[in-house]
């Protein structure tokens, strides 16, 4: 079946990463531009492979390239509505070759290419032949698939600008439902290979990590293959609807992460947020110092006003992890008028990139729009801060009543007790913001003690160490 393929196919690679070290080109991803997209058409010469632009054996070591994919189908019980679920499936089957790594999708895709690859003849014509039949396989009511696989820039970015109204299409369909309309979510694990505990549970206003997949594609995917990653989850009983909590979605998340996950909060980064994958468009993250949420996207280059790049923020909660204060999602999800509505939504959002801003402006409430900073008005904390005061965001008024209640319960300072066992520690609690989260954290301490907070999470209105 692959004979004339140079490299293995298998799923067994499915996972593989491919590290600069080892690395012969890569193509699109943060550093460049790039697309996939699958077509229903009803006119495609089956087999057909096309290469425009540089092929693997013209391009050269180490360099960085456009890469576009587009994959044309035809089949006689193939819809319209389906060539997102196909199309979704290109990261997965993708990553069965050997030597070849695909991440994230739709606009965002980012490939390496291996040395081994490359010296073992492959090229992008093998490519497009492996994916055709792995298409087929996958989906018996492909009767024929056709090719074109794009490195020339300008063919790139035409090719870009069609796909991009493509996926927006698609996207203003789903925003016609709403989760109160329906009795029936999805889960998907297309990304387990990646994030082993990880399952992204999509409904009609919370579209996949990945922004991807919305609803309705997730409804084909099921009744086209029932056995295959995306599957149904009962809705059920609602344990809160602000938070967008569920009981069948925790029993769904527990079994699918080996009991790693057995709670999430669908509309909010703070208790039990929603696991994180690796494709996902953008990560929601607590500001505790101003007491409110920034998002980053992956196109953004610089740093966020935590002091880190998307590319940390990203690694510390992807995975399949879930970790408080910061959440996966995608740019969809912020048209949505569920969007962290248990945080706040908009009124708790005091930063974002201006690209972004620009791009949901029509979704972000118009009292709202001026008072949220972009990186232009603002980038650290402290211009933030102002930023905010001088534009009355609402989080002002939180923060000055969050101080006036602390004050009023707190009437005196707290102070860290040693037990008679000189061992354990104890502190009165006190109504405050939480700051921080950590898994563990070792203090040391006199007379030879350690201190070891596992699990912990930080509140505070003021920290005040004193040598008694």
């Amino acid at each position: 079946m692959f004979e004339d393929i140079p490299v293995d196919v298998s799923p067994m690679y499915e996972g593989e990463r491919i590290r600069a070290a080892n690395m012969f080109v890569e193509l699109a991803g943060p550093k460049s531009i790039g697309a996939e997209l699958v077509q229903v058409e009803e006119d495609v010469e089956d087999g057909k492979i096309e290469v425009i632009g540089p092929d693997l054996n013209g391009m050269t070591e180490g360099e960085i390239y456009p890469f576009g994919l587009l994959i044309q189908i035809k089949g006689e019980k193939l819809e319209k509505e389906l060539e997102g679920v196909i199309e979704r499936r290109t990261h997965e089957l993708c990553n069965y070759i050997k030597g070849f790594m695909h991440l994230n999708q739709r606009d965002q895709i980012w490939c390496r290419v291996s040395k081994e690859a490359v010296e073992s003849g492959f090229g992008f014509e093998h490519l497009g032949k492996a994916i055709s039949i792995l298409f087929k396989e996958e989906f018996p009511i492909i009767e024929a698939i056709s090719i074109k696989v794009l490195t020339d820039r300008e063919e790139v970015e035409t090719f870009l600008d069609n796909a991009s109204k493509q996926y927006e299409e698609r996207d203003a369909k789903a925003r016609e439902l709403s989760d109160e309309d329906v009795d029936v979510f999805y889960g998907c694990v297309m990304c387990q290979s990646f994030a082993p505990t990880h399952t992204c549970v999509v409904t009609p206003d919370r579209t996949a990590l990945c922004g991807a997949i919305n609803w309705f594609d997730c409804r084909a995917a099921a009744k086209m293959d029932p056995d295959g990653p995306i599957f149904e989850i009962e809705k059920g009983e609602v344990l809160d609807d602000v938070k967008g909590e569920y009981v069948n979605v925790n029993t769904v998340m527990a079994d699918k992460s080996q009991g790693t996950v057995d709670r999430v909060y669908l509309h909010s980064v703070f208790g039990y947020p929603h696991t994180s994958c690796g494709c996902f468009e953008a990560v929601a993250f607590y500001i505790p110092e101003l007491d409110g949420i920034g998002i980053v996207d992956r196109d953004y280059k610089g740093e966020t006003p935590l002091g880190i790049p998307f590319s940390a923020m990203a690694g510390q909660c992807s995975g399949g992890k879930q970790v408080e204060g910061f959440a996966g999602l995608s740019l969809e999800y912020m048209r949505s008028p569920k969007f962290l509505q248990a945080d706040g939504g908009y009124e708790r959002i005091i930063w974002l990139p201006k690209a972004i801003k620009d791009s949901l402006i029509e979704f972000i409430p118009e009292d709202l729009a001026d008072k949220i900073p972009t990186e232009e008005e603002a980038n650290s904390i402290k211009e933030i801060r102002k930023f905010l005061r001088e534009h009355e965001h609402p989080v002002v008024e939180r923060l000055k009543e969050s101080k006036k209640s602390a004050a009023q319960d707190v009437e005196t300072e707290e102070v860290v007790e040693e037990t008679a066992t000189g061992s354990e520690f104890m502190v009165d609690e006190a109504p405050m913001q939480q700051v921080g989260y950590v898994p563990e954290l070792t203090v040391p301490s006199s007379g030879g003690m350690k201190i070891i907070f596992k699990n912990a999470k930080i509140y505070a209105e003021k920290v005040i160490i004193k040598k008694k």
